[in-house]
């Protein structure tokens, strides 16, 4: 059925004033001259209802087994990911005002506006789905639309090394970590898995503390009993209404958490949560993006410097109040955890990071180790996906490739932290 003509019949449906039924839809057809059978009923409906609910067109790739993210370049670009990296698929859209309109209602249905004047937004829709659009002619090619799927029950820490994801060896040392109330953060880029392991860890924490977990939006859900969420909110229409991260963590402070959780650190709010860390809140830890762990105390500078922190303070804070670096990278496809690195001053008093395990291929693990340590060499599971493999109830199949997990200069200085835990 052309646009046009479902617009029509759409439009008749609104002016009922009440719910409409298939026989009303059959009514609408048959005004504008259409011959109807059932299957033209019944496809009419469901596009109907596919355009007034839940992600409209985009519903079928969101339950699509095993996809995690939707991604919607203009009307004439689709991509999802299935764990092995953007894929194409057939564009389900005709042109920008479709696009347009899913973006508006899906940003509306969840109370937030979308136009002209306001042409970003970022929020979650009620099912968990992180919404993420742009309008055209800011974007190009259109109207873009990002959607991230929350994974369903979560991932215990035996998962991912099972996907060879995590080197025995380096998860032993991440349950040490929780078990031990080492300060952490988990670092990497966008999609390579940092709130699915933070998640992980964070499911390893006894059951008798008490999570306080701050985020600008609810990511995290971690497997423990004891969890309580906080969710920034953004500014209404009128620009009031505003709940800041900043503000959110400074309330955690008064909740009298076990454990502070910050889900993303990306603004001031990392000066509170460093601030948290040293005043006797053990175990913190959070998300932040960065290019590898060497470069995660010059990311948090930049993020400090949005408070007013001078650069002496923000690494004396860093020092005394971070311990820990996981670095989450993504090599052709696959997430893994590359590099677990110790936070200590330089002797020129700013902060750096010392690598204490590295994991990658014999040579790149003990060049990234500086050739200090020993190298624990081993047949290491790597996910390597075929064709027929884009879905769950595909095979998988692992294949061992030569890997290396090398100490570098950071492992005496690990090793003191965590203590008998490991």
């Amino acid at each position: 059925m052309n646009p046009a003509t479902l617009d029509v019949v759409r439009s008749r449906l609104a002016g009922l004033g009440r719910t409409w039924t298939p026989a009303d839809v059959a009514a609408a057809l048959r005004d504008q001259q259409i011959v109807v059978s059932d299957t033209l009923v019944a496809s009419t409906v469901e596009t109907l209802r596919r355009g007034s609910t839940g992600a409209g067109e985009l519903e079928p790739l969101l339950r699509t087994p095993g996809v995690t993210d939707v991604l919607v370049n203009g009307p004439q670009q689709v991509f999802i990911d299935r764990g092995d990296g953007l894929e194409p698929v057939e564009s389900v859209f005709e042109t920008d005002a479709d696009v347009r309109h899913l973006a508006v209602r899906l940003a509306t249905s969840v109370g937030r506006r979308l136009d002209d004047a306001c042409p970003t937004v970022d929020a979650r829709l009620p099912d968990g789905t992180r919404l993420h659009a742009v309008l055209s002619p800011v974007a190009e090619p259109g109207t873009c639309i990002s959607l991230r799927i929350p994974r369903q029950g979560g991932m215990t820490l035996d998962e991912w090394v099972s996907g060879g994801s995590i080197a025995p060896e380096m998860a032993a040392v991440l349950r040490a970590l929780i078990a031990s109330k080492t300060t952490f953060l988990v670092s990497g880029g966008t999609g390579c898995g940092k709130t699915t392991l933070l998640a992980s860890l964070l499911s390893l924490v006894p059951t008798d503390e008490r999570l306080l977990i701050v985020e600008d939006s609810r990511e995290l859900t971690p497997d423990h009993p004891h969890c309580v969420r906080l969710e920034a909110r953004h500014p209404n229409a009128e620009g009031a209404g505003a709940i800041t991260l900043t503000d959110l963590v400074r309330q955690a402070l008064r909740m009298r958490p076990d454990r502070l959780v910050l889900g993303e650190v990306r603004g001031a709010e990392v000066t509170d949560m460093m601030m948290a860390m040293n005043t006797g809140h053990e175990g913190g830890c959070g998300t932040v993006h960065a290019n590898s762990a060497a470069d995660v105390p010059a990311r948090l500078e930049a993020l400090a410097a949005l408070s007013g922190l001078g650069r002496e303070a923000c690494h004396a804070q860093i020092a005394s109040a971070i311990s820990v670096v996981i670095h989450l990278k993504r090599t052709d496809g696959q997430r893994h955890v590359a590099q677990v690195g110790v936070l200590a001053r330089a002797p020129d008093g700013l902060v750096q990071t010392l690598p204490a395990l590295v994991c990658g291929t014999v040579p790149e693990a003990q060049r990234a180790a500086r050739g200090l340590g020993s190298a624990m060499t081993r047949p290491n599971p790597v996910i390597l996906r075929t064709a027929t493999s884009r879905s769950t109830d595909s095979v998988t199949r692992f294949a061992p490739t030569q890997m290396s997990v090398s100490q570098g200069v950071g492992w005496p200085r690990l090793k003191e932290l965590i203590g008998d835990a490991l």
